[in-house]
């Protein structure tokens, strides 16, 4: 058994290296195999969304395991799982072997082999793609190794890019230009959704979005694969291009390219499966409370229309200090659709068309200017 620390989330006991990432990102450090202590919400949100697709078999591949952490929680916290833990870096297979056997696994195996051949051999219910970074470079191999009705899942670390502040990597990785500011993030979700679209045109199949969210320092969706022509057209036909005027705060959203909307492409369609959240429980999760509360935002997240308008941007508009935000977002509900949004505690999304929130804001605001 390779050397480490033993340390239980949720129902599951995984030996670990004792030298890890605690926080934010982390970082690969030479010869030691990758775990990070903060994606345990993330790994929640797995067992969470399994567990509510009530599926009463289902073959997953974790395709770049590393100690198997995801993987063995998947195998012991999901009923009628059968697991593949995968890595190419051979220092991962004593910690996905060890971690099997702690936890008494018949249902989990290890499997040492680049991801692109695995998924060229064969082919799963459930595909779970969270490497280091950019997703971009795996993206078409992980479809490949789902099966009609498959759900995949992909998490994206390269936030920076994506959310525009390193806007030529962006345009390099994913093809299209990303938005700054406020709603940096929620484009860095819908990109990234986009490229996974555009990925699964190539194979004449569709995608529908369960759960897609921004968390920490990641992007993370799960979208079930529609096979059909028809499926791919109705998915391809969501994404679109935006305009952003920062001196009005007039924006909105086309679906073709034109002078004035160039930024995008985004994937403009729902984020959520909201019947499937609803059966997500978050009884032995490792982050009950975090769970608890972001299963309250989704469910009641207004998805529909993109983008998010954040306080801050409106009172930097407005001159006015922000209202408090439960009061603002009950008031904008009695004109019309407003929901809290789970990009940010000072963000929300609505209906409403922009006039109208601003005659509310400033109804609501703090009177005495803002500094």
């Amino acid at each position: 058994m390779p050397s480490g620390n033993i340390i239980t989330e949720g129902s599951t006991r995984i030996l670990v290296p004792e030298v890890h990432s605690t926080h934010g990102p982390g970082k690969i450090n030479a010869g030691s195999v990758f775990f990070n202590e903060q994606m345990a919400f993330n790994r929640d949100v797995s067992v969470m969304l399994l567990r509510a697709l009530q599926r009463p078999s289902m073959t997953v591949a974790d395709a770049m395991t590393a100690t198997g952490s995801r993987a063995v929680r998947i195998a012991n916290e999901v009923p009628g799982t059968d697991v593949t833990a995968n890595d190419f870096d051979e220092n991962a297979i004593p910690y996905i072997e060890a971690n099997i056997e702690i936890n008494g696994l018949e249902n989990c195996r290890a499997s040492h082999s680049d991801m692109h051949c695995l998924f060229a051999e064969n082919s799963y219910d459930y595909v779970d793609l969270d490497p280091f970074g950019s997703p971009s470079l795996f993206i078409q191999s992980a479809i490949r190794g789902c099966r009609k009705r498959a759900v995949l899942a992909v998490t994206a670390t390269d936030t920076a890019p994506l959310a525009g502040a390193q806007t030529p990597k962006c345009r390099r990785r994913y093809q299209c230009e990303p938005i700054r500011g406020y709603m940096c993030h929620e484009g860095g979700l819908r990109i990234l959704m986009c490229n996974i679209a555009r990925e699964m045109g190539k194979f004449d199949m569709g995608m529908r979005p369960l759960l897609s969210f921004y968390a920490d320092h990641y992007y993370r969706t799960y979208v079930e694969i529609v096979p059909g022509t028809k499926a791919c057209d109705d998915m391809l036909a969501h994404l679109g291009y935006m305009r952003y005027d920062q001196k009005t705060l007039e924006r909105d959203c086309v679906y073709e390219y034109d002078h004035d909307h160039r930024l995008g492409p985004f994937w403009l369609g729902p984020l959520f499966d909201k019947d499937l959240l609803g059966r997500m429980s978050s009884e032995g999760m490792a982050k009950q409370k975090k769970c608890d509360k972001m299963l309250d935002i989704w469910r009641n997240e207004i998805d529909s229309t993109p983008f998010v308008y954040d306080v801050s941007e409106l009172s930097s508009f407005t001159k006015l200090s922000p209202p408090n935000m439960d009061v603002f977002i009950e008031k904008m509900n009695e004109v019309g659709p407003t929901s809290k949004t789970h990009f940010s505690p000072t963000s929300f999304v609505t209906e409403l068309p922009l006039k109208d929130i601003l005659e509310i804001y400033r109804e609501n605001g703090n009177e005495t200017p803002r500094d």
